[in-house]
């Protein structure tokens, strides 16, 4: 309801009710005659607070439905990601948006189930979201095929122009940009450090989701490594965590001699499953991001994953104050970090060379 139609009828009665009673006025026959007589002067503060209290309350209804939205999509499922998401929110606070507060923020996750990001896209859209943060190369591909007109955000751990979300790393184009960390891009260089803590295999394992678009490049630079390395390298997929079980069973049935899991959200999601059955088949495996070792896994290279949607965060921040995607280079990762279990290590009976020492970032005892 605003001030006018059935406002002035609200505030005139309020008024009036604020109002003490006008005596008599005299007039010339020596009586009186009741007249209405407003009595502005002693009231005038009443009737001022009032007229603010009417005019302020359909203001702050406006400000509140003018509150930006913001669309967070992502394939996998909320709870291992809940530093990641925590991440993101800082990052939206250093550019001013502290949510709930001046930025709403809806949460879509696919729960590792790739097939319903396009839907989810879908009803992020309808719903007018001001900008889409999108987690993952699934998941960013997801928005760009659902829309050309909102802004889109994202954070992939590949080559986002080889992914095809963009056309070049300085002018994005189109309505996305984001960030790019160091992890899908790294793998060779995993599987040589994996290499110096196994010196004596001869054959690795490969865990790699076929939905994620970023797969096919991986499994290619990681054969040409492999071959430089004269390793045989051994590729199992997992689309789901019913698949995890049955791909270190396959593992094992090959006697590979260690392991390389490449970076994919479905992986970071179930990294506590995965060491587990690491631990199980005691099997020497690197990592892309450091959360695993933390989880109990052998060793990580790579960048920090809740790094990289803090900076989503404040890209996202960025687009909500005005700036044009296209206009904001892509921002990518350029520190890696190494970080060593040595609990895990002595538990597989791995003597660390002091090659691997030296370069450690983190040692988790």
């Amino acid at each position: 309801m605003g001030v006018g139609g059935g406002g002035r009828s609200w505030l005139a009665q309020s008024v009036k009710q604020q109002l003490p009673p006008s005596p008599p006025l005299p007039h010339k026959g020596g009586g009186s005659t009741p007249r209405l007589r407003l009595g502005f002067t002693t009231n005038r503060r009443a009737f001022i607070t009032l007229a603010g209290a009417a005019a302020a309350w359909p203001l702050a209804a406006r400000t509140q439905q003018a509150m930006p939205a913001v669309g967070f999509l992502h394939s996998a499922s909320p709870e291992p990601y809940a530093d990641v998401v925590a991440a993101f929110r800082r990052g939206l606070a250093q550019t001013g948006y502290l949510e709930g507060r001046n930025v709403a923020i809806e949460y879509r996750w696919a729960e590792n189930r790739n097939e319903r990001l396009p839907e989810l896209a879908a009803d992020l859209i309808r719903r007018r979201v001001s900008v889409i943060a999108a987690g993952g190369p699934a998941a960013a591909q997801a928005a760009k095929a659902a829309t050309s007109a909102i802004p889109i955000a994202f954070v992939v751990g590949a080559d986002p122009v080889r992914l095809g979300l963009v056309t070049s790393l300085n002018r994005p184009g189109a309505n996305l940009t984001g960030v790019s960390f160091l992890i899908n891009d790294l793998a060779p260089k995993q599987l040589e450090i994996l290499r110096e803590l196994v010196p004596k295999a001869k054959s690795i394992g490969v865990l790699v989701n076929p939905g994620n678009p970023a797969t096919a490049s991986d499994a290619k630079e990681l054969q040409a490594a492999a071959r430089t390395l004269g390793l045989a390298l051994i590729v199992a997929e997992v689309g789901g965590e019913h698949d995890l079980a049955p791909a270190f069973r396959q593992l094992a049935s090959q006697r590979v001699d260690g392991l390389v899991v490449v970076s994919d959200p479905l992986m970071f999601d179930r990294r506590a499953k995965i060491a587990a059955l690491v631990a199980e088949h005691a099997l020497p495996t690197i990592y892309p991001v450091r959360d695993f070792p933390a989880a109990g896994g052998l060793v990580s290279y790579g960048s920090s994953l809740t790094e990289a949607f803090r900076q989503q965060g404040i890209f996202t921040g960025q687009i909500l104050k005005g700036a044009t995607p296209a206009e904001l280079p892509v921002q990518q990762s350029t520190k890696v970090d190494l970080v060593l279990n040595l609990k895990t290590a002595k538990a597989l009976g791995l003597e660390v060379p002091m090659s691997i020492l030296m370069r450690v970032d983190d040692v988790i005892e």
